[in-house]
């Protein structure tokens, strides 16, 4: 990947993450001494009702109200989180006075907790705060716990909104990123095989985006990043799926997980996900399996003429890869990539989702309006170019 130079030397970039990352088995019985670190007072915990049938909520608020920590419990997240849902949880927030923001869960929870800690102070409504950079004056306190090794959201500054009945748009900006993210591998065991799948490659995507991005902000700490989440995923997605009590390939994925979101926080992510996006809106797709669908053929379009990122990566990812170079590498990348997604037990076309055909002009039509990551795209998607992946797709 070429990245623009400036003088013979690095091209500037800026490269924001949490400010403290702590990771290892068991960390979630040291939440009240961890969240000491941020602030004191009433914690607002963020989550949804199933993680709170586990009784991993129960567990985390015995630990704070044990400790002399009030705790109230927002449980009503919804996957592809809507807009009523942020303002409820944000209004629940503000009646409680809450002093600090914990979100514990999955990326929906994760991004509701960000954008109720930003919303709180009344600086601005929601609407004010979508796109890139918007979000202005300061937030909560904020803490977050991811329970699978997917959407990295603990590192990164974004949350994704449902606006209307099928509309996904993005808050971009640094003041989202936490205070304090808290690792635990343990808390991911729990995950049934088809969401370790599709969390999974939703990782890797992530780190072959943030690789290959067009983004002028496509830096060497992204790249370097990106390649060591590949590296520990690459070991350890089949070895999750297949058992998942194998705590080594667990924090292997949580791990290499967040390795990811630091890398596409900073280079951000492109076309896959742009396509991606509609098929949540539309069908309710989960994210990472929407990005799985579509992964093998956006990269065989962007490999026409940007095959060196592919090829780059793919030993990383397939050890076996590296005899090969150039335009070879980059097309068995993607076979390899699509072989992975099978052998995972994920779907592997959209038919399989029972979507019509009939919709593929429309879910092209609604990928334009995911600009923000079309940019950053190595090769240009016009519509009709995203006709063509979603058939290729079908």
């Amino acid at each position: 990947m070429q990245v623009k130079q400036s003088g013979g030397t690095t091209a500037p970039f800026i490269f924001n993450t949490t400010r403290s990352v702590v990771f290892g088995e068991g960390r979630l019985n040291e939440l009240p001494a961890l969240l000491t670190t941020v602030a004191r007072g009433t914690v607002f915990l963020v989550t949804d009702p199933g993680l709170r049938a586990t009784g991993m909520i129960e567990r985390a608020e015995r630990a704070l109200t044990d400790a002399g920590w009030p705790v109230t419990v927002f449980s009503d997240v919804e996957a592809d989180p809507p807009e009523a849902v942020i303002l409820a949880a944000t209004q629940a927030a503000k009646s409680v006075d809450a002093a600090i923001v914990l979100g514990l869960g999955g990326g929906s929870s994760l991004d509701v907790a960000k954008l109720v800690a930003a919303l709180v102070p009344g600086h601005q409504t929601l609407a004010q705060m979508y796109g890139v950079g918007n979000v202005t004056g300061a937030r909560l306190p904020l803490a977050l716990v991811p329970t699978t090794a997917g959407t990295g959201s603990e590192v990164t500054p974004i949350s994704i909104v449902t606006t209307g009945a099928q509309e996904k748009m993005g808050v971009v900006s640094p003041v989202l990123l936490p205070d304090l993210a808290i690792l635990d591998p343990e808390l991911t065991t729990g995950l049934p095989a088809p969401v370790t799948a599709a969390t999974g490659i939703d990782a890797m995507v992530h780190a072959i985006e943030a690789y290959a991005s067009a983004s002028a902000n496509n830096n060497p700490l992204s790249r370097n990043l990106a390649v060591q989440a590949l590296q520990l995923m690459g070991g350890a997605l089949l070895r999750a799926v297949k058992d998942g009590s194998d705590m080594a390939a667990r924090a292997d994925m949580l791990l290499g997980s967040m390795l990811a979101g630091q890398a596409f926080a900073n280079s951000p992510v492109a076309a896959v996900h742009a396509l991606a996006y509609p098929l949540g809106g539309h069908f309710h797709i989960p994210h990472g399996l929407s990005n799985a669908l579509v992964l093998p053929h956006v990269l065989r379009f962007n490999a026409v003429v940007a095959p060196q990122p592919y090829a780059e990566l793919a030993p990383h990812l397939f050890p076996d890869m590296a005899g090969l170079e150039g335009q070879a590498c980059a097309a068995a990348f993607c076979d390899r990539l699509a072989e992975l997604s099978a052998a995972c037990g994920l779907p592997q076309r959209l038919r399989d989702m029972e979507i019509d055909r009939a919709i593929l002009p429309r879910l092209a039509r609604d990928a334009m309006n995911q600009q923000r990551l079309l940019v950053n795209n190595p090769r240009p998607v016009s519509e009709a170019d995203a006709l063509d992946i979603y058939t290729a797709a079908y």
